[in-house]
């Protein structure tokens, strides 16, 4: 392979799986990343692959699609899930992690890659050469308006929204209490806000009437759906959220000894539980309602807040009508990665960091393209996404809607389906890895 430098555009998980992995092929990197010198609305910190909403990856269940995909990534040799691993916080059946010792984690491998230069400057233009732009949702105005010039299209937007996160030593735990879902036998992993019915409604009507920061009615396409603000969700009827974040299903109050009308889950931040995050509670409220509204929250009732819930605005590219089955720009050696691509998640975004390289390294040598099997959770994420015929694309997470049917058709349940999806995807995911040694012996 004649020596090339990849340009890599963003520092996120995207970009920082992309130069790992392109490095342990030998490949030479310049990696970019704009912050600390140039920050985004979101963003907090100047360290490489800093989470910006939640601190979870998700289930780690085979038989969900999260799952598999961790499991897909696990055999593909994934560089930042092997850091999310070492960094990981008790979460009951999810993946969790500290996000400052997750930032760690992927900073102390990339320093150690002589193979990468990691330069802190805003990059307004795309380079040329072969390039990577992973530059994520929130880049640059300048950058957005060159990439929306290479790539032509529509441009998309939406809004997206991270929760709260307060300070564990400002909580009330005689009122608290640990446990998972469904577990009876430990502590479990996570802290719980019982409320009864009329702490519920009481509740629903304040966090409903709340002053919100951006003053409109979002109509459906502009949300989306997985990171909807607490109070758009409590707004469609009064149980609406009670069957979502708030649902108490699995939960048993020990002042009680019987389930809670309606509950708030905690998840602890960092190893040491000294923050909690509100689950599911993204939120468009101003500093000074989300103080008021969720201290009315049975144990929030002091609450001192380490992060106020933030939204933002989000863009990506119409992927399915303006970049090809790789991710490249036709015609161009430029590719995206991330969530810029319209494929929405944390691991969907190392994913797609990982492919970026794989893709990248297989041009530069001269070899066939990565063709994941359409039957894995990655293989049919990047079957929607790069497919003309997907129509009103929208960001996406991994989803078993996605996937092929099975060939056997016996009546089974949701949860012997999902397994059985899990199994054929694997089994597809091996041969295939079987006949890619050219991509994947390092």
């Amino acid at each position: 392979m004649a020596e090339q430098t990849v340009t890599i555009i963003g520092g996120g998980l995207a970009g920082s799986e992309c130069a790992l992995q392109l490095a342990r092929r030998g490949v030479s990197v310049t990696l970019y990343e704009m912050r600390p010198k140039v920050s985004s609305p979101a963003h907090h910190t100047g360290h490489l692959a800093e989470l910006v909403c939640s601190n979870s990856f998700k289930a780690t269940r085979l038989d969900s699609a999260a799952g598999l995909l961790k499991e897909e990534l696990r055999r593909m040799g994934s560089c930042l899930l092997a850091c999310a691993e070492r960094a990981s916080v008790p979460a009951g059946g999810a993946l969790a992690v500290d996000r400052e010792r997750f930032s760690a984690e992927v900073e102390a491998l990339v320093s150690a890659e002589d193979r990468i230069e990691v330069r802190h400057e805003e990059v307004q233009t795309v380079p040329a050469g072969p390039v990577v732009i992973a530059a994520g949702p929130l880049c640059s105005p300048a950058l957005s308006e060159a990439l929306h010039e290479l790539v032509g299209g529509e441009s998309l937007a939406f809004f997206d929204a991270a929760a709260p996160i307060v300070d564990a030593s400002t909580l009330d735990m005689d009122i608290l209490f640990t446990q998972s879902r469904y577990d009876e036998a430990g502590e479990g992993d996570y802290l719980n806000a019982p409320l009864n019915r009329e702490e519920y409604e009481s509740f629903i009507e304040a966090l409903v009437g709340a002053e919100r920061v951006v003053l409109k009615d979002f109509e459906s396409g502009d949300l989306f759906q997985a990171c909807q603000p607490a109070e758009e969700v409590a707004r469609k009827g009064l149980d609406a959220i009670r069957f979502g974040a708030m649902k108490p299903v699995g939960l048993t109050d020990p002042r009680t000894g019987r389930r809670p009308w309606a509950a708030v889950q905690l998840r602890a931040e960092n190893a040491e539980r000294t923050a909690y995050n509100l689950v599911g509670f993204q939120t468009n409220l101003t500093f000074p309602e989300q103080r008021r509204v969720f201290r009315m929250i049975p144990g929030l009732e002091n609450a001192e807040f380490f992060r106020y819930g933030v939204m933002h605005r989000n863009t990506f590219v119409d992927a399915p009508h303006v970049l090809d089955r790789t991710f490249a720009v036709p015609g161009t050696t430029v590719r995206l990665a991330g969530q810029i691509t319209g494929t929405e998640g944390y691991m969907e975004a190392v994913a797609s960091g990982l492919l970026a390289a794989l893709n990248t390294y297989a041009q530069l040598e001269g070899l066939p393209a990565v063709e994941l099997p359409r039957t894995g959770a990655l293989g049919s994420l990047v079957n929607y996404a790069t497919d003309p015929e997907t129509q009103d694309y929208q960001p996406m997470h991994v989803n078993f809607g996605l996937v092929p049917p099975l060939v056997d058709k016996r009546r089974r349940g949701k949860r012997e389906r999902y397994a059985a999806y899990a199994e054929r995807a694997l089994h597809d995911l091996d041969g295939y890895l079987a006949t890619r040694q050219d991509l994947f012996h390092a």
